[in-house]
């Protein structure tokens, strides 16, 4: 869980798995079962763990490894039984405890600094709240939110097991080798 890389088509996500990525996950606000699956076309080929965000059934008819679930997102324990990796959402401890409690593989903790890639998301949380959930938390830990090559190495040193991206993810290689060295 290194880097996790959010993109929205096959030719980021390949660019991103070359870089270094180690989990892709397909993300398309607001689209339909249909177009993720058409989308996400070739994703489970790429050799990392490919993850769809807010579908089960999407990640299910992709052959996904897992399925990554927002705080208000249904479907925990339709993922689970279908074998699926779960990841949720926190910008809290009791957040953090709650996704534990559904059954998460792993959590995507933030936002830890603020980010344009989602005008509508929480206030950061901040190295501080990352380290805070990390430490609660019992299963791998993920920051999102505002994270670059300049700072992935912080969040590692938070507590961190990787970090993930959006509009970051065609940085992959710098990210990866801030993350590696903060190892």
């Amino acid at each position: 869980m290194r880097l996790h890389a959010i993109v929205e088509d096959l030719g980021a996500a390949r660019a991103a798995v070359e870089g270094g990525a180690t989990v892709v996950q397909l993300r398309r606000k607001g689209a339909s079962t249909v177009e993720l699956v058409d989308a996400g076309q070739g994703f489970a080929e790429l050799g990392a763990l490919f993850v769809v965000n807010d579908n089960v059934e999407a990640a299910v008819l992709l052959g996904a490894n897992g399925v990554h679930l927002g705080r208000g997102d249904e479907g925990a324990e339709r993922a689970i039984a279908a074998g699926l990796l779960l990841g949720r959402s926190a910008a809290s401890v009791a957040e953090a405890l709650d996704g534990e409690r559904q059954g998460a593989a792993y959590l995507g903790a933030g936002p830890v600094w603020a980010t344009p890639s989602k005008p509508d998301a929480d206030p950061p949380i901040g190295l501080d709240g990352l380290d805070e959930i990390c430490h609660a938390a019992s299963v791998p830990v993920v920051a999102i939110g505002g994270i670059d090559a300049s700072n992935a190495g912080d969040c590692i040193r938070a507590g961190a097991a990787g970090v993930a991206v959006i509009r970051a993810a065609a940085e992959t290689r710098q990210l990866r080798a801030a993350v590696d060295a903060a190892l």
